[in-house]
């Protein structure tokens, strides 16, 4: 292994749709060694073509495939060049997939590397600390907004900052690198101690925007347009705060109205990820975002209705093509 490789952090990024997209061209402008892993027509993509990045402000980045090592991760043997020799790995896969991706991690991690994800819904974090340890794991939520075109482009519509820290709040201390880098590819991110408020809030947003726009077939900016989506939405989130706080949660002194709608602002012309998983047919991650609000709902005596409906919504939509 070269002299230059040691002197350098090397990070990995599990899972490079849009935003996994988002991090890689953010980070292909530090000095970090950078390890892609993707599968299928998105790995065939970077190894072909590099990653293709339009950014917020209008202009069109190539990352060519040289900038990164790539990893197939459909490829049953991982090559020894990549093998426990990660410091970071960033999660940003599927929620359905996240088994896989510890998996992923566990293998590409060093013996004291350690992952954050920034995957959307509850659990992700206590998988992977059953296969790394709780001590090795991180968990953030990203308000930046993207979405990858059918060519295989990620389209960065909305620059916005990444809060995380660790599951154990005593290993924070160990962030410092990973909090350095992510500011120096001007990604905004700060360390935060309560991990619960991080992975609520964010949930508070997905289950607003994601299945409401899913179901309507729209970019964000529509839910400022139409006054019945931004009620549904509404009513979505509210019913998670109130499960959240029933859960023990401290949301402090959030006005849900003004919070989705900060939100929003910054990204209307995005597909949120659920609009692009219906769009290509793809299974949704709503079992994690509303199904995940129901069933903590449930636990607690508290009804879910409209998240119920929007639960049950997003499944038939996911199931309709058996009906045909």
């Amino acid at each position: 292994m070269s002299n230059w490789r040691l002197s350098q952090l090397r990070v990995a990024i599990i899972g490079v749709g849009s935003i996994g997209g988002i991090i890689l061209g953010a980070m292909a402008d530090t000095d970090v060694d950078i390890v892609c892993v993707s599968r299928g027509s998105t790995a065939k993509n970077l190894s072909d073509l590099g990653l293709v990045l339009h950014t917020p402000e209008g202009s069109i980045e190539v990352i060519p495939s040289e900038r990164y090592l790539l990893v197939d991760s459909e490829s049953k043997n991982l090559s020894e060049q990549i093998r426990g020799t990660c410091d970071i790995a960033i999660i940003c896969g599927k929620t359905l997939d996240t088994p896989a991706l510890a998996e992923l991690a566990s293998q590409v991690l060093t013996n004291d590397g350690y992952a954050l994800t920034i995957q959307n819904g509850l659990g992700n974090a206590e998988v992977l600390a059953h296969r790394l340890g709780r001590e090795r794991v991180f968990v953030g939520s990203l308000t930046h907004a993207a979405w990858r075109s059918n060519q295989g482009e990620v389209h960065w519509v909305g620059r916005g900052s990444i809060n995380f820290g660790a599951l154990d709040s005593q290993e924070n201390h160990r962030a410092e690198s990973l909090l350095n880098i992510l500011n120096d590819a001007e990604l905004d991110a700060v360390l935060c101690d309560d991990i619960e408020q991080i992975i609520w809030k964010k949930l508070l947003i997905n289950v607003a925007i994601n299945p409401v726009c899913a179901i309507a077939g729209v970019r964000n900016g529509a839910l400022l347009e139409v006054n019945s989506l931004w009620q549904q939405s509404m009513q979505a989130m509210r019913e998670a705060a109130i499960v959240a706080r029933a859960s023990g949660v401290d949301l402090g002194d959030i006005k849900l109205d003004e919070y989705l709608r900060d939100v929003v602002v910054i990204s209307p012309e995005n597909r949120c990820s659920m609009l692009q998983d219906i769009m290509a047919g793809r299974p949704t991650e709503i079992d994690a975002l509303c199904g995940a609000v129901v069933l903590r709902g449930e636990a607690e005596g508290i009804p879910t209705p409209c998240n119920a409906i929007l639960h049950g919504l997003i499944k038939g939509i996911e199931n309709s093509s058996k009906f045909d």
